[in-house]
């Protein structure tokens, strides 16, 4: 799946009631689909409850294990995103702004008009600040700008191989 097709997904995503919790939560069983049918049809005509639990907690390890290095990752981004932003960019530097560029894989600006309590001029001034420094990409969807943080798309997309 290319980039763009890749964002329109998670922007039609981000916009649903659809979970994340729910799709990480089953990678394990897609993964080992003949594996999971083999041991619950076992629960069915054996009541071999043990073996199904052992594999379901595997499965609940392992992603937990997967969970933990992802967030470890994206932490490891966000630091240097805050050095980055704190050489390049010192003026419009602050928490809220980074934490705002991280809570979503993209941003808008009235996202930041809300969640930072400044202008549209001001969001829209902090937003294209930091695509010119690279750390967002600005796409313009219908009358819209998204504003993407690619390296967290790129770490989302690829959380299995984190």
């Amino acid at each position: 799946m290319n980039l763009d097709r890749f964002i329109l997904s998670v922007l039609r995503w981000a916009d649903s009631s659809y979970s994340w919790r729910s799709f990480r939560g089953s990678r394990h069983i897609n993964q080992t689909k003949g594996e999971y049918y083999r041991l619950l049809q076992a629960v069915r005509t054996d009541g071999a409850w043990e073996e199904w639990l052992l594999y379901m907690l595997t499965g609940v390890e392992e992603t937990a294990q997967q969970t933990t290095r992802l967030v470890h990752s994206i932490r490891s981004l966000m630091q240097s995103y805050k050095v980055q932003m704190r050489e390049q960019l010192p003026r419009i530097y602050s928490q809220d702004l980074l934490n705002n560029i991280f809570g979503h894989p993209y941003s808008k600006i009235a996202f930041v008009e809300r969640d930072l309590n400044v202008s549209r001029i001001t969001a829209t001034r902090y937003l294209d600040e930091l695509t010119r420094i690279g750390m967002m990409q600005k796409l313009k969807i219908g009358r819209e700008n998204y504003y993407v943080n690619r390296e967290l798309m790129a770490l989302l997309g690829n959380a299995q191989s984190v």
